[in-house]
């Protein structure tokens, strides 16, 4: 498994990111955490119908984003809320789907992100098929699609790596495997070595990273994100992480795990282990990490003023995006509303 810096700080390997490209990605790691606990918040307080804390997965999260270019695309789950923020969508935008809304909250085409997927594995072939049509239109488009270890359990997993094999389509596959697809475990799920070995029976290079690890999430999906530029195909990274937190709030996990694992886990804290590292290295000075602090409350800030106003529904937008053109029933039904709700039809 590939590991540069261990879960006491310690640097154990060789290529470390440079300095400046550690501490940006420590900012983006307290925003991320920050962000997971103001959603938590907003549960509690019914703002939010339901959230899929990334606490603990952060570093994959904050790594996924970081080593694209603009030019390229983000394919998240439902839990890479704070992949999709660090990609540079307003947070508030980000959380307008998990509030119940019918939208996704922000523009996919501007913003080179993809709906989030709740459905497992669903995005991955359609990944694939951006890649792939940015390939043939000569682009040097590269594509991050997100999945957890519960994903690979699907078919859309396999069409996905291998369509995107056959085609050499410009695909990074992230498995985030934390252990556990709600309540099944990994040992329940696959019986291969590992996760990344999967890659071989689709000639896919497959890579095991720990997924704590800022620093060596960072270079290997920088290698496999410019292997993908350069026209060699996909490239299947496994990061070896833990959801510290409930599957969502609708879940308990003492059912199917004991505190003694999650306890093991919060030692190999990814915020932490960087935390100690940058600041063993005089990297991180006082200064800095108020700054960083600083703007994560402001985030925070920004979130609960958004969450705390009720938007204004308009019942006509029931009709306005179904079809390019509206069909002559749509159109009656949306003239009926309109007269029902206009007090014209009583």
């Amino acid at each position: 498994m590939e590991r540069l810096i261990d879960e006491t700080g310690a640097v154990v390997g060789h290529g470390l990111p440079a300095p400046e490209v550690l501490l940006d990605g420590y900012r983006a790691l307290v925003l991320a955490r920050r962000l997971n606990e103001q959603a938590g918040a907003l549960v509690r307080q019914g703002r939010l119908a339901v959230y899929p804390s990334s606490h603990g997965q952060e570093a994959c999260q904050v790594a996924a984003a970081a080593v694209l270019e603009e030019t390229d695309w983000l394919f998240p789950t439902y839990r890479d809320v704070a992949a999709i923020a660090a990609r540079g969508v307003d947070p508030l935008d980000v959380l307008v789907m998990l509030r119940g809304e019918w939208h996704c909250g922000y523009d996919p085409i501007a913003t080179r992100v993809a709906p989030q997927a709740t459905p497992l594995a669903t995005q991955l072939p359609h990944a694939v098929g951006v890649g792939h049509a940015a390939r043939l239109k000569g682009e040097d488009t590269v594509v991050m699609a997100l999945c957890g270890d519960g994903a690979t359990s699907e078919g859309d997993f396999h069409e996905a790596l291998n369509f995107a094999a056959v085609f050499a389509a410009p695909v990074v596959f992230l498995v985030q495997n934390n252990k556990y697809a709600i309540s099944v475990p990994l040992s329940r799920q696959s019986a291969a070595e590992s996760l990344a070995a999967k890659g071989v029976g689709y000639g896919v290079p497959g890579v095991r990273v720990d997924g704590n690890d800022l620093a060596a999430l960072t270079v290997v999906l920088t290698e496999a994100v410019a292997r993908a530029r350069r026209g060699d195909g996909p490239s299947l990274v496994e990061a070896d992480t833990y959801r510290i937190q409930a599957h969502t709030n609708a879940d308990d996990p003492s059912r199917y795990r004991d505190d003694e694992e999650v306890q093991r886990w919060r030692l190999r804290d990814p915020l932490l282990r960087l935390r100690v590292h940058l600041t063993s290295t005089g990297a991180l000075t006082p200064e800095l990490e108020a700054d960083f602090a600083g703007a994560a409350e402001e985030m925070a800030a920004h979130v609960r003023a958004g969450m705390s106003q009720d938007n204004a529904l308009d019942p006509a937008e029931l009709f306005a995006h179904v079809y390019s053109t509206p069909t002559p029933q749509l159109r009656e039904q949306a003239a009926q509303l309109a007269a029902e709700l206009s007090g014209g039809d009583r």
